[in-house]
């Protein structure tokens, strides 16, 4: 016999039962067995597939809600870049905020601006501005972008890569696996440009990954660059 407080507790707030399922869960196997093997329990089984219904929704629900808020992490990380490399007033302060405060912020470990030019060797006003930016001929980047293949030139590129590209990240390119390539155009007149940020995670930029937000920063940023460089330069 039940105590008759548990009794009288069920009999006043059945709700509370109701709502634990390891309680109903105990209930029902408790009936399965009181019932026998002969017998078969529909509602029982119809429960069972409500249940793993029930499970699969919950976990598709948490998995849209890590994303939102994973995109939503990522989208402040973005602004706050911005904002920062909209703030510097010479060229040479931009440059080095990109590869210190935005690339922290980005939680990147390097940030290449890749200008070609007709020239062979690099402008003295280039050579100053140290690691940042690297001069290439004609064609590098689309050529880059492509990993000379003859494929569509998207504007954004993930991919990992393999570690040893001196020409991008000198120093540093022993250490870098993955990458995101954004391809930049500085108006009628001018060579295109790229962007490009390094990861030592060989997971942090893969082909599956969303891109709108590193083509918004990219616009923001091909944007900055035209004012610096002037309209034909």
């Amino acid at each position: 016999m039940i105590e008759q407080d548990l009794r009288d507790r069920i009999i006043a707030e059945p709700e509370r039962f109701l709502e634990d399922r390891d309680v109903m869960n105990a209930l029902v196997a408790a009936n399965e067995r009181a019932m026998g093997a002969n017998i078969v329990d529909l509602r029982g089984i119809a429960m069972q597939r409500l249940e793993t219904r029930l499970d699969r929704l919950e976990d598709t629900h948490r998995s849209v809600i890590a994303a939102a808020y994973e995109n939503l992490a990522g989208t402040n990380q973005v602004h706050r870049a911005v904002l920062q490399m909209l703030d510097p007033l010479d060229f040479e302060d931009f440059l080095k905020t990109l590869s210190t405060e935005v690339a922290q912020t980005l939680r990147v470990d390097c940030v290449r601006l890749v200008l070609e030019s007709v020239q062979e060797d690099e402008e003295p006003a280039l050579q100053r501005l140290g690691d940042v930016v690297r001069v290439a001929a004609p064609g590098f980047v689309a050529d880059y972008l492509s990993n000379g293949r003859n494929v569509p030139m998207r504007p954004v590129v993930l991919r990992q890569v393999v570690p040893g590209l001196e020409a991008i990240y000198g120093d540093r390119s022993a250490d870098i696996r993955s990458e995101a390539l954004m391809r930049l155009d500085f108006g009628k007149g001018s060579l295109p440009g790229m962007l490009v940020m390094g990861s030592e995670d060989p997971h942090q930029f893969k082909p599956v990954h969303g891109t709108d937000l590193l083509a918004f920063f990219a616009g923001v940023f091909e944007r900055t660059m035209r004012r610096w460089l002037g309209p034909g330069d």
